[in-house]
Order: C-alpha cells, then structure tokens, then sequence
C-alpha cells in the first residue's frame, strides 16, 4: 500500500504556537538535528543556496536531457528527489522548471536563442549542492559559468565549547 502525501513525509510537529511543519520519515521532535541546519567555520545555517548562471551553453531546448540531467544531479548531491515539473514552451524555445526536493529544491530557466541558462539550487542537511557543478557543464558544455554561494538562514556564530 502506497503511504499517502503525510505518512511519506513522516509525523507532523508542532512548531512555534499554530504553526506545524512535517518532518521527514523516521525523524521525531526529539531528534538532535531534526531541522537538517548545518555548521561551518562555527557558523550555523538553514542550507547552501547556489545561483549558476551558464553562457554559451548547448542543449538549452532538449527537455529529456534536462530533466535527465537534473535526476542525475539530485543523485550527484546526496539529494532526495520528490517531485519535478519542466515546461517546455515549444521545442525550441526555453525551458522551465523545478526539482522539488526533501532538501529544498533545484530550479531552471533556459534561453537557448541566447545560450544562457539560469540554474537555482538550494539544499540543506547533508546534500552537496556544489555536485550538481559537473553535472550541469557534461550535460550543457558552458562557454562560461558565474556561480555565487549563499549560506541561507544564517545565525549567530556558534560556541564551540
């Protein structure tokens, strides 16, 4: 029997007066790191957040690559894949698209008629967002690539104690 949309995320918490939020299966409010922040340097964060601009890049109307591409860059990362959705506008226009994941999410808007391809990935807890890099230049072959990291959710530095 298939579990239905809150039995696969897990028990429902609550969470700061009304508001609930679910947890991922097998993890409970007792749980240390339950939340899947992160620490670095002493620094505590809700997760890494890349924005990967590609120019001069190939393939930007090929829906089956892309989503191809973007499977295997969820597996890449460590990432747990719960969902995508792509448009295609027609075939040779542009594509847009989201991979819902139980970390956050990778994102996607292409213009091939420019060769530009605008990347978003956002991932807490274990994952690798910086793995999906190699997979994006096999799959698209970038002339060049601007990539900014942003630690979002970013608290304040952390006794190490």
């Amino acid at each position: 029997m298939k579990p239905t949309a809150p039995e696969a995320l897990g028990s429902v918490i609550p969470f700061k007066g009304d508001t609930t939020i679910n947890t991922p299966a097998g993890f409970s409010a007792g749980d240390e790191n339950f939340d899947h922040f992160n620490l670095k340097n002493g620094i505590e964060y809700a997760g890494t957040h890349l924005i990967l601009d590609l120019w001069d890049a190939e393939h930007l109307d090929d829906l089956k690559l892309m989503e191809d591409t973007m499977r295997e860059a969820v597996i890449t990362c460590g990432a747990t894949l719960l969902h995508i959705h792509l448009h295609h506008f027609t075939p040779t226009y542009g594509i847009s698209g989201v991979a819902i994941l139980a970390e956050s999410h990778i994102s996607v808007h292409t213009w091939p008629e420019r060769n530009f391809a605008a990347f978003d990935i956002f991932m807490c807890g274990d994952a690798k967002p910086e793995y999906a890099i190699p997979v994006l230049k096999k799959a698209f072959n970038p002339g060049k690539m601007n990539i900014s990291e942003h630690l979002r959710g970013m608290g304040e530095p952390v006794d190490k104690q």
